[in-house]
């Protein structure tokens, strides 16, 4: 069996000098984004480009309207640097358990409020489309929240023990491959099933513990193996949900570790940036590429300030 290659990680250090300046930030996010020839993102023509007034601005002849590398992105609109950004980037991609808004502003030496909004930013391009998991498949749901007599009298929810008042994360594991994980509204068949089928492919093998939503799911093509957790049962052979609890552990030691809490509304942005990590992680991957495909991600999407304060 091949011995896998291990990942060239960089320091802040050396990602600094690769990026010294804005020039050679723009010059890597522009080759990442239209190669070697600038497209306009409205018309996404290439003929009729020409410099603009301001530095690094493009004029498109044909849209009369003018652009630069960030337009079209999350980072659309935002005054800060593209050097920065990368930077943000970085942070992100290399903290496991994340980087909270606070810290992120001390290393970028801006304000706390503009390191919360890139970092959302970020985490909007975390969510990006992947493959249909397939093969060996593990299926776990877990609760995100604090306990209901731990909260200020004016947040408690007065709705009982146990899970109630918590969020829900459903998620799915490709053994040896890819994470899909997503807050859900309830851990019920209505809600999982559908789920599972638009995302796991029909013949897959599925391991899950003993929750009665997963009941049904031989009956809709796949393979289903059951650790019995209810009776202290984890390990059935090859049966068990080892590799998606570990999500959960990383997702729980960023939420209560890292950064103390969060606003439910904007869990799937939390979910999808430790997914992205997850998932661009593999050791075989350098640092730098890991870079790269959060800058292809962020392209083709935008989230506005009022949306998120919403």
């Amino acid at each position: 069996m091949a011995k896998k290659t291990k990942a060239r990680t960089i320091g802040v250090l050396d990602f600094q000098k690769m990026f010294p300046n804005e020039e050679t930030a723009v010059a890597y996010f522009e080759a990442i984004r239209w190669g070697s020839t600038p497209t306009c993102p409205r018309c996404h023509k290439s003929e009729k480009i020409h410099a603009g007034q301001k530095p690094y601005q493009r004029w498109c002849g044909r849209c009369r309207k003018y652009f630069s590398a960030k337009t079209g992105t999350v980072m659309e609109a935002s005054n800060k640097p593209i050097q920065m950004w990368l930077l943000a980037m970085y942070f992100l991609v290399t903290a496991r358990k994340g980087i909270s808004s606070l810290q992120l502003s001390k290393e970028l030496s801006t304000s706390q409020p503009t390191a919360w909004f890139i970092l959302h930013r970020i985490r909007e391009a975390c969510g990006s489309e992947l493959e249909a998991l397939s093969g060996q498949v593990e299926l776990d749901e877990t609760y995100l929240g604090g306990k209901d007599k731990n909260r200020h009298e004016s947040k408690k929810k007065n709705v009982g023990r146990g899970t109630a008042g918590k969020q829900a994360v459903f998620g799915m594991r490709e053994r040896g491959g890819a994470t899909k994980a997503m807050p859900v509204e309830q851990t019920n068949r209505a809600t999982l099933l559908p789920m599972i089928c638009g995302t796991v492919e029909p013949g897959s093998t599925l391991y899950t513990d003993d929750h009665g939503a997963y009941r049904d799911v031989e009956g809709l093509g796949y393979d289903h193996h059951v650790v019995n957790h209810s009776a202290k049962q984890y390990v059935d052979g090859m049966a068990h949900t080892n590799s998606v609890e570990s999500v959960w552990a990383v997702l729980k030691r960023g939420f209560y570790g890292t950064y103390h809490n969060w606003s439910m509304k904007h869990t799937h942005r939390y979910v999808n940036e430790f997914t992205f990590r997850l998932n661009d992680g593999d050791v075989q991957r350098d640092t730098v590429d890991r870079i790269a495909s959060l800058s292809q991600a962020l392209c083709g999407k935008r989230i506005r300030y009022r949306e998120l304060v919403a």
